[in-house]
């Protein structure tokens, strides 16, 4: 099975109100679809959500690359992870994001061409029990309570909290305790945004708080002081920004420097450094989460499956497509009750775009 073509869309989705964390605020999904197509007559997607001030990339930047990632890629196996992943890494290094998309759908199309759901692909198991957080994004002391009560009537069981604004970040965790309740645990999300001082100082002071794991609390080039942080945590420290592929997570891993490690897709690459990732973390009994950036629900689709192959992946952070004021995906995972996510049990993926939202998009096909 030889890779024929590729479609690369520009898909940006307008959010249904301003998503906001410490590096600044969003308003629009600015995503990418790859389609990709072989001699067999396989269909298979991905897609890639570049964050600007995370990835160093962004919608346009990662369309261009794309177009010259897909030149090389033609003829190339897409059962043949390493091979393709090789091809990417020599032609340009970083670009993880673009990459990812291409990853996704080669694994897509590995999985159909198998038979099998994508999980089972991976090794996964079916009818693991998986529901998502939801966020409240960064503002004001009311106005992220009032969303975390929102939240907290929807229904779902666990709410994460955006934060790295400085010491006000005290009172925004205490007065959302306090409104939801000693029941409802909360997950903090930092995004680098304290030095390390103030991280001690406000892990400290929430000492005795419902509060599963606090992500990245400080700019991750300063990862050597993330030892110090954990040993003076009360909470558990997640790794996220300062782990990007297997070499991150075996230096974090060898320093003692976290408790917990975040995987996203469109962060490692895809699938096939994410599993080394994943190796790692079962090998030193390390507690996964895994999430996304700004996907829709077809990247959320690839990391549900990924998700499923393994006992270390205890949390999960699917949220952002129910943010976007636009669903084209058809297929693919289902949020049920209380943030439950249900996965199709076809081959691959077994989530594809709508031909009417394609039609309205920025695309280029290489063939």
């Amino acid at each position: 099975m030889r890779l024929t073509s590729f479609t690369i869309y520009q898909s940006p989705i307008k959010l249904v109100e301003p998503f906001v964390i410490s590096l600044g605020p969003l308003t629009h999904a600015n995503n990418l679809l790859v389609r990709a197509t072989t001699d067999t007559g396989l269909v298979g997607w991905g897609e890639a959500s570049p964050f600007p001030t995370i990835h160093g990339e962004t919608m346009a930047g990662a369309y261009a690359v794309g177009q010259w990632l897909a030149r090389l890629l033609l003829h190339q196996d897409p059962r043949d992870p390493e091979a393709f992943t090789a091809v990417m890494d020599r032609a340009i290094t970083g670009n993880a994001c673009i990459k990812s998309a291409f990853d996704l759908a080669c694994y897509d199309l590995a999985a159909q061409a198998a038979g099998l759901p994508l999980y089972a692909y991976l090794g996964g198991q079916a009818g693991v029990t998986m529901q998502t957080d939801y966020t409240v994004s960064l503002g004001s002391v009311t106005e992220m309570v009032a969303k975390a009560q929102w939240v907290q009537e929807q229904g779902f069981p666990v709410i994460k909290v955006k934060l790295g604004a400085g010491p006000l970040d005290a009172e925004r965790v205490f007065a959302i305790s306090r409104q939801v309740g000693p029941a409802m645990p909360l997950r903090l999300d930092a995004n680098q945004g304290w030095t390390p001082a103030l991280a001690i100082q406000l892990l400290q002071g929430w000492k005795g708080l419902n509060i599963q794991h606090c992500e990245a609390p400080i700019p991750r080039r300063e990862f050597l002081e993330l030892p110090r942080i954990r040993a003076a945590s009360p909470i558990p420290i997640m790794a996220d920004e300062a782990c990007w592929d297997e070499e991150d997570a075996a230096r974090l891993i060898r320093l003692q420097a976290v408790d917990r490690l975040n995987l996203k897709l469109s962060k490692s690459g895809g699938i096939f450094k994410a599993l080394k990732m994943l190796r790692l973390a079962e090998a030193h009994q390390l507690p996964l989460q895994v999430g996304g950036f700004l996907e829709s629900r077809l990247g959320f689709t690839a990391a549900a499956h990924f998700a499923c192959g393994s006992r270390q992946v205890q949390f999960y952070d699917f949220d952002t497509p129910l943010m976007q004021s636009e669903d084209p995906i058809t297929g693919g995972l289902q949020y049920g009750n209380r943030g439950t996510i249900s996965l199709p049990d076809g081959p691959g993926l077994g989530a594809s775009v709508a031909p009417h939202y394609l039609e309205k998009l920025v695309a280029v096909s290489i063939q």
